[in-house]
Protein backbone atom coordinates (compact mmCIF):
# COMPACT_ATOMS: atom_id res chain seq x y z
CA UNK A 1 0.00 0.00 0.00
CA UNK A 2 1.23 3.55 -1.13
CA UNK A 3 2.47 6.12 1.49
CA UNK A 4 0.01 8.85 1.63
CA UNK A 5 1.10 11.95 -0.12
CA UNK A 6 1.38 15.33 1.73
CA UNK A 7 -1.69 16.28 -0.37
CA UNK A 8 -4.07 13.23 0.90
CA UNK A 9 -2.69 14.10 4.50
CA UNK A 10 -4.77 17.70 4.55
CA UNK A 11 -1.61 19.46 6.67
CA UNK A 12 -1.32 23.11 5.43
CA UNK A 13 1.90 24.73 5.26
CA UNK A 14 1.95 27.64 7.35
CA UNK A 15 4.88 30.25 6.51
CA UNK A 16 5.95 32.59 9.45
CA UNK A 17 6.80 35.52 7.89
CA UNK A 18 10.48 36.87 9.13
CA UNK A 19 10.99 39.95 11.41
CA UNK A 20 11.81 42.91 9.96
CA UNK A 21 12.30 46.68 10.76
CA UNK A 22 8.95 47.06 8.51
CA UNK A 23 7.32 44.48 10.42
CA UNK A 24 8.00 45.94 14.08
CA UNK A 25 7.12 49.51 12.58
CA UNK A 26 4.10 47.59 11.81
CA UNK A 27 3.35 46.71 14.99
CA UNK A 28 4.46 50.07 16.64
CA UNK A 29 1.59 51.74 14.45
CA UNK A 30 -1.04 49.01 15.22
CA UNK A 31 -0.56 49.07 18.83
CA UNK A 32 -0.91 52.86 18.92
CA UNK A 33 -4.02 52.85 16.97
CA UNK A 34 -5.32 50.06 19.08
CA UNK A 35 -4.84 52.61 22.19
CA UNK A 36 -6.57 55.27 19.97
CA UNK A 37 -9.27 53.56 19.53
CA UNK A 38 -9.91 52.71 22.78
CA UNK A 39 -9.58 55.70 24.37
CA UNK A 40 -12.09 57.07 21.90
CA UNK A 41 -14.71 54.51 22.81
CA UNK A 42 -13.95 54.82 26.73
CA UNK A 43 -16.28 57.80 27.18
CA UNK A 44 -16.47 57.75 31.08
CA UNK A 45 -12.87 57.47 30.82
CA UNK A 46 -12.19 61.28 29.16
CA UNK A 47 -14.24 62.81 31.66
CA UNK A 48 -12.63 61.02 34.99
CA UNK A 49 -9.69 61.77 33.44
CA UNK A 50 -10.66 65.59 33.31
CA UNK A 51 -12.35 66.09 36.31
CA UNK A 52 -9.63 66.36 39.33
CA UNK A 53 -7.32 68.64 37.38
CA UNK A 54 -10.37 71.25 36.44
CA UNK A 55 -10.96 71.14 39.77
CA UNK A 56 -7.46 72.03 41.10
CA UNK A 57 -7.74 74.73 38.79
CA UNK A 58 -10.93 75.89 38.91
CA UNK A 59 -12.24 75.09 42.35
CA UNK A 60 -8.77 75.25 44.52
CA UNK A 61 -7.23 77.79 42.38
CA UNK A 62 -9.81 80.57 42.32
CA UNK A 63 -10.33 79.99 46.32
CA UNK A 64 -6.80 80.46 47.14
CA UNK A 65 -6.85 83.14 44.87
CA UNK A 66 -9.60 85.36 46.49
CA UNK A 67 -8.22 84.25 49.94
CA UNK A 68 -5.12 85.77 48.73
CA UNK A 69 -6.29 88.57 47.69
CA UNK A 70 -8.64 89.49 51.11
CA UNK A 71 -5.00 88.93 52.49
CA UNK A 72 -3.68 91.98 50.85
CA UNK A 73 -1.50 89.87 48.05
CA UNK A 74 -3.25 90.72 45.17
CA UNK A 75 0.21 90.46 42.62
CA UNK A 76 -1.22 92.29 39.36
CA UNK A 77 -1.71 90.35 36.27
CA UNK A 78 -0.33 86.96 37.81
CA UNK A 79 -3.12 84.64 39.99
CA UNK A 80 -2.66 81.65 41.91
CA UNK A 81 -4.91 79.93 38.81
CA UNK A 82 -1.96 81.04 36.48
CA UNK A 83 0.33 79.78 38.52
CA UNK A 84 -0.89 76.37 38.87
CA UNK A 85 -2.44 76.13 35.75
CA UNK A 86 1.27 74.19 34.18
CA UNK A 87 0.85 72.07 37.45
CA UNK A 88 -2.44 70.90 36.03
CA UNK A 89 -1.44 70.35 32.73
CA UNK A 90 1.10 67.66 34.03
CA UNK A 91 -0.91 66.54 36.13
CA UNK A 92 -3.62 65.74 33.40
CA UNK A 93 -1.42 63.65 31.22
CA UNK A 94 0.13 61.84 34.30
CA UNK A 95 -3.35 60.53 35.61
CA UNK A 96 -4.33 59.79 31.76
CA UNK A 97 -0.50 58.37 30.90
CA UNK A 98 -0.29 56.09 33.93
CA UNK A 99 -3.39 54.95 33.66
CA UNK A 100 -3.27 53.61 30.17
CA UNK A 101 -0.27 51.49 30.99
CA UNK A 102 -3.15 49.49 32.34
CA UNK A 103 -4.11 48.47 29.41
CA UNK A 104 -1.67 45.94 29.46
CA UNK A 105 -2.64 44.41 32.97
CA UNK A 106 -6.23 44.44 31.32
CA UNK A 107 -4.98 42.31 28.12
CA UNK A 108 -2.91 40.25 30.40
CA UNK A 109 -6.36 39.35 32.35
CA UNK A 110 -8.37 38.83 29.23
CA UNK A 111 -5.81 36.36 27.64
CA UNK A 112 -5.42 38.93 24.59
CA UNK A 113 -1.52 40.22 25.59
CA UNK A 114 -0.85 36.56 25.15
CA UNK A 115 -1.84 36.86 21.96
CA UNK A 116 0.56 39.78 21.10
CA UNK A 117 3.55 38.32 22.43
CA UNK A 118 3.41 35.15 20.03
CA UNK A 119 3.12 37.63 17.38
CA UNK A 120 6.25 37.19 14.90
CA UNK A 121 7.19 40.60 15.73
CA UNK A 122 9.60 42.40 18.54
CA UNK A 123 8.38 42.70 22.23
CA UNK A 124 10.25 45.86 22.16
CA UNK A 125 7.79 46.68 19.18
CA UNK A 126 4.62 45.98 21.73
CA UNK A 127 6.32 47.72 24.38
CA UNK A 128 7.08 50.88 22.03
CA UNK A 129 3.86 51.40 20.54
CA UNK A 130 1.88 51.08 23.97
CA UNK A 131 4.48 53.87 25.67
CA UNK A 132 3.44 56.47 22.08
CA UNK A 133 0.03 55.75 22.26
CA UNK A 134 -0.06 56.43 25.52
CA UNK A 135 1.69 59.18 25.11
CA UNK A 136 -0.52 60.66 22.49
CA UNK A 137 -3.68 59.66 24.38
CA UNK A 138 -2.30 61.41 27.08
CA UNK A 139 -1.28 64.82 25.01
CA UNK A 140 -5.48 64.94 23.36
CA UNK A 141 -6.71 64.91 27.03
CA UNK A 142 -4.26 67.87 27.76
CA UNK A 143 -5.47 69.51 24.61
CA UNK A 144 -8.37 70.18 26.81
CA UNK A 145 -7.35 71.37 29.53
CA UNK A 146 -5.16 74.06 27.54
CA UNK A 147 -8.24 75.36 26.61
CA UNK A 148 -9.05 76.50 29.52
CA UNK A 149 -6.04 78.65 29.25
CA UNK A 150 -7.82 81.87 28.89
CA UNK A 151 -9.47 81.42 32.46
CA UNK A 152 -6.38 81.00 34.05
CA UNK A 153 -5.23 83.71 32.61
CA UNK A 154 -2.61 82.35 30.38
CA UNK A 155 -2.86 83.88 26.81
CA UNK A 156 -3.54 81.76 23.49
CA UNK A 157 -0.52 82.85 21.91
CA UNK A 158 0.18 79.28 19.17
CA UNK A 159 3.47 79.20 19.95
CA UNK A 160 3.14 78.96 23.13
CA UNK A 161 0.43 76.13 23.43
CA UNK A 162 2.60 74.53 20.43
CA UNK A 163 5.65 74.26 22.87
CA UNK A 164 3.29 73.34 26.03
CA UNK A 165 1.62 70.53 23.76
CA UNK A 166 5.46 69.13 23.17
CA UNK A 167 6.43 69.41 26.35
CA UNK A 168 3.57 67.49 27.97
CA UNK A 169 3.68 64.69 24.90
CA UNK A 170 7.14 64.03 26.30
CA UNK A 171 6.60 64.11 30.04
CA UNK A 172 3.59 61.68 28.68
CA UNK A 173 5.93 59.41 26.95
CA UNK A 174 7.96 59.05 30.16
CA UNK A 175 4.83 58.24 32.68
CA UNK A 176 3.96 55.81 29.97
CA UNK A 177 6.75 54.11 30.20
CA UNK A 178 7.18 54.04 34.05
CA UNK A 179 3.46 52.72 33.79
CA UNK A 180 4.12 50.44 31.21
CA UNK A 181 7.11 49.12 33.20
CA UNK A 182 4.94 48.58 36.92
CA UNK A 183 2.80 46.87 34.77
CA UNK A 184 5.02 44.04 33.61
CA UNK A 185 4.97 42.29 36.69
CA UNK A 186 1.30 42.76 37.78
CA UNK A 187 -1.65 40.36 37.18
CA UNK A 188 -4.64 42.35 38.37
CA UNK A 189 -5.91 45.51 37.99
CA UNK A 190 -6.80 46.03 41.83
CA UNK A 191 -2.66 45.91 42.71
CA UNK A 192 -1.68 47.75 39.39
CA UNK A 193 -4.19 51.01 40.75
CA UNK A 194 -3.13 50.63 44.33
CA UNK A 195 0.14 50.76 43.39
CA UNK A 196 -0.35 53.59 40.61
CA UNK A 197 -1.98 55.63 43.63
CA UNK A 198 0.83 55.44 45.69
CA UNK A 199 3.25 56.55 43.39
CA UNK A 200 1.36 59.24 41.75
CA UNK A 201 0.05 61.06 45.17
CA UNK A 202 3.11 61.93 46.33
CA UNK A 203 5.21 62.50 43.01
CA UNK A 204 2.27 64.85 42.39
CA UNK A 205 2.44 67.12 45.44
CA UNK A 206 6.23 66.94 45.48
CA UNK A 207 6.38 68.46 41.69
CA UNK A 208 6.02 72.12 42.91
CA UNK A 209 2.57 71.91 40.69
CA UNK A 210 0.76 73.85 43.81
CA UNK A 211 3.26 75.61 45.25
CA UNK A 212 6.24 77.52 44.76
CA UNK A 213 9.87 75.79 45.21
CA UNK A 214 11.48 78.37 46.96
CA UNK A 215 11.66 78.85 50.85
CA UNK A 216 10.93 75.10 51.21
CA UNK A 217 12.08 72.98 54.50
CA UNK A 218 16.00 71.44 53.78
CA UNK A 219 13.47 67.79 53.90
CA UNK A 220 10.94 68.70 51.46
CA UNK A 221 13.51 70.52 49.41
CA UNK A 222 15.58 67.34 48.30
CA UNK A 223 12.48 65.22 48.17
CA UNK A 224 11.06 67.52 45.21
CA UNK A 225 14.55 67.82 43.77
CA UNK A 226 14.87 64.03 43.54
CA UNK A 227 11.06 63.56 42.39
CA UNK A 228 11.18 62.80 38.31
CA UNK A 229 8.12 64.62 37.68
CA UNK A 230 9.29 68.18 39.32
CA UNK A 231 11.58 67.94 35.81
CA UNK A 232 8.37 67.74 33.74
CA UNK A 233 6.31 70.74 35.56
CA UNK A 234 9.16 73.34 35.92
CA UNK A 235 9.37 73.42 31.65
CA UNK A 236 5.75 73.88 31.19
CA UNK A 237 5.85 76.96 33.85
CA UNK A 238 8.26 78.41 32.51
CA UNK A 239 7.27 78.25 28.74
CA UNK A 240 3.73 79.77 30.50
CA UNK A 241 6.17 82.78 32.41
CA UNK A 242 8.14 83.74 29.53
CA UNK A 243 4.90 84.92 27.90
CA UNK A 244 3.45 86.84 30.59
CA UNK A 245 4.36 90.48 31.64
CA UNK A 246 5.06 90.30 34.88
CA UNK A 247 8.10 92.34 36.89
CA UNK A 248 11.10 90.16 38.01
CA UNK A 249 9.77 90.20 41.80
CA UNK A 250 6.72 88.47 40.68
CA UNK A 251 8.82 86.14 38.65
CA UNK A 252 11.16 85.29 41.48
CA UNK A 253 7.53 84.52 43.68
CA UNK A 254 6.24 82.40 41.42
CA UNK A 255 8.44 80.97 39.21
CA UNK A 256 11.70 80.25 41.09
CA UNK A 257 12.82 77.42 38.63
CA UNK A 258 14.91 74.36 39.73
CA UNK A 259 17.84 74.60 41.57
CA UNK A 260 20.59 72.33 42.86
CA UNK A 261 22.24 74.03 45.73
CA UNK A 262 21.40 77.38 44.36
CA UNK A 263 22.42 76.88 40.87
CA UNK A 264 19.57 77.38 38.32
CA UNK A 265 19.18 74.09 36.21
CA UNK A 266 18.77 75.22 32.95
CA UNK A 267 15.43 74.15 30.93
CA UNK A 268 17.13 72.69 28.17
CA UNK A 269 18.81 70.21 30.92
CA UNK A 270 15.30 69.38 32.72
CA UNK A 271 13.97 67.96 29.15
CA UNK A 272 16.89 66.09 28.87
CA UNK A 273 16.48 64.57 31.82
CA UNK A 274 12.70 63.80 31.15
CA UNK A 275 13.72 62.41 27.68
CA UNK A 276 16.95 60.47 29.45
CA UNK A 277 14.19 59.24 31.84
CA UNK A 278 11.61 58.26 29.19
CA UNK A 279 13.82 55.64 27.74
CA UNK A 280 15.28 54.56 30.58
CA UNK A 281 11.90 53.32 31.44
CA UNK A 282 11.05 52.16 28.28
CA UNK A 283 14.16 50.34 28.26
CA UNK A 284 13.36 48.53 31.69
CA UNK A 285 10.09 47.86 30.31
CA UNK A 286 11.26 45.92 27.04
CA UNK A 287 13.86 44.25 29.18
CA UNK A 288 11.02 42.92 31.55
CA UNK A 289 8.83 41.93 28.63
CA UNK A 290 12.07 39.93 26.75
CA UNK A 291 12.57 38.13 30.09
CA UNK A 292 8.50 37.54 31.12
CA UNK A 293 6.44 34.64 29.72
Amino acid sequence: MAAPTRAETGVARVRVPERSVRHDLRAVRIVMHRELIRFSRERMRMVSGLVQPVLWLLVMGTGLSNLTAAAGGAHGPVNLKTFIFPGVCAMSVMFTAMFSAGSIVWDREFGFLREMLVAPVSRAAIVVGKCVGGAVVATLQGVIILALAGLAGVPYDPLLLLEMLGLMFLGAFALTGFGVMIAARITTMQSFFAIMQMAMMPMMFLSGALYPLNGLPVWLSVLTRVNPLTYAVDPLRQAVFAHLDVSPALARTFNPGVTWNGWPVPVWLEIAIVAAMAFGLMGVAIWEFRRGD
